[in-house]
Order: C-alpha cells, then structure tokens, then sequence
C-alpha cells in the first residue's frame, strides 16, 4: 500500500543483519524503537504488512527481528521496504510549539498582513536545524526560511495557516543584489 495523506512514513528497512532473518531499519521516529510500539505497519509493496517482534538500537539503525521473516533470504527481500503507520495513530506533541511535519505540510503561508506567498511544500534539515520550503503561488519557485520563532512567529494548523516574517534580506520574489 503506498502512503497515503493519512499515513506517514515511520522508517525503510535496509540490508539483512546476520544469518537468522533479522533486518536492519531506519527510524525515523524520534526515539528510534518507538518504532515498534505502533504495532503492524503498513508498507508500499501491496498486501504487505510487517510487524516488529524486537528490535534494539544501535548507532544508526535499529536491528529488527520481524515476524515471519526467519532466514536471510528473506530478510534480503525486504530490503528498501518503507513502513507508514496512520497519523491518528501518533500521540500528541507534548508542547504548543512542537508540530508534526506532516501536519505543517500543505498549510498556507502568510505574511504579518495576511498576503499569502505560497504553501509549505517540505520541512527539510540539513544538520543545522529545520527549514520550512515554501513555493510562490506566483512564480513557482521555492524559498527556504529557518523554521525559527521569529521568522515563523505563528503556527495555524486549524486554520490551515502560518506567518512567516520575511527576513529583509529576502523577500519573496526579490532577486540578490550583483
């Protein structure tokens, strides 16, 4: 089953480990062997339906024993297997200003005037800490602002909306200075 906008890709499970079937997994929850307290999990290979029966963690990856799966062979046929789990099915964020990516993507973005620049279309992070990707509803073209409290001040999810205050130095549609 491929995701659907009410599932959301909870880790891909990766090469075989070792010679009794287990597999290795990425996590991308935020304590990795959260992983396995969602119970079976969904998959994109039609019909398909993994369950964990354990898993430790390691450095990276976790190291999963999944049921039905006892020899290497066919550990190595679920290699790139992604595994999505219902949003309804996640608890809720502890804090006000903590947010599910999923849940920011597709809102409104606004600026402090009400002037909306475009939709979130990711929430990426290349190591320094998360963005929001907003595409122009003008140009198409995307911009990534610091996903900080004071560029994004205000957060919407019920009313399908967030505030970005532009820093000056890149307003949408603005080209830098030669």
């Amino acid at each position: 089953m491929a995701a659907t906008s009410k599932q959301l890709l909870m880790g891909r499970i990766g090469a075989a480990h070792g010679i009794k079937g287990e597999v290795r997994i990425q996590s991308f929850t935020e304590e990795p062997l959260a992983l396995v307290d969602y119970g079976p999990l969904a998959t994109n290979r039609p019909g398909l339906v993994i369950e964990i029966e354990t898993a430790r963690a390691t450095t990276n990856v976790l190291v999963a024993r999944l049921k039905g799966v006892t020899d290497r062979t066919a550990a190595e046929k679920l290699n790139g297997v992604e595994l999505y789990v219902d949003r309804d099915q996640l608890p809720p964020t502890d804090q006000d200003d903590d947010y599910y990516h999923a849940d920011l993507i597709g809102l409104a973005v606004r600026l402090r005037d009400g002037t909306v620049i475009g939709k979130v279309t990711a929430i990426p992070n290349f190591g320094a800490s998360d963005l929001v990707e907003v595409r122009s509803e003008h140009s198409g073209d995307t911009f990534l602002y610091p996903f900080t409290k004071a560029v994004v001040p205000e957060v919407n999810i019920a009313g399908g909306y967030l505030v970005i205050e532009v820093p000056v130095d890149a307003e949408p549609g603005e080209e830098e200075p030669d």
